[in-house]
């Protein structure tokens, strides 16, 4: 699920865990953590949303969370930031974190 500015608040209002993987298109880490994401935004359909948020777009975003370093994924509950991860991280990595939230 592509996330915008617009969107955001909607997304992460869910009463479902959120996951938002923060990058950007001129970002190597980022485009090879993209097909990691992909697959865990299809494993956790119906259970958790799973979002990618491009920095350049989501500029005022980027800094209210203080994105400095991409990729960045952030996992929401409840409408708050409630754990991250930095960098090109393995795929368990991630999901026992939003395992950790179900």
């Amino acid at each position: 699920m592509k996330v915008t500015e617009e969107n955001f608040n909607s997304i992460i209002g869910t009463d479902k865990p959120v996951m938002i993987d923060f990058g950007a298109t001129w970002c190597g880490p980022c485009k090879a953590l993209a097909p990691r994401i992909e697959e865990i935004e299809k494993e956790y359909e119906g259970r958790a949303v799973v979002g990618t948020a491009d920095v350049d777009e989501c500029s005022d975003l980027a800094a209210q969370f203080r994105i400095r370093n991409v990729p960045t994924v952030l996992f929401f509950k409840g409408g708050q930031p409630v754990d991250k991860s930095v960098g090109l991280v393995a795929k368990e990595s991630l999901t026992e974190k939003l395992n950790a939230l179900l």
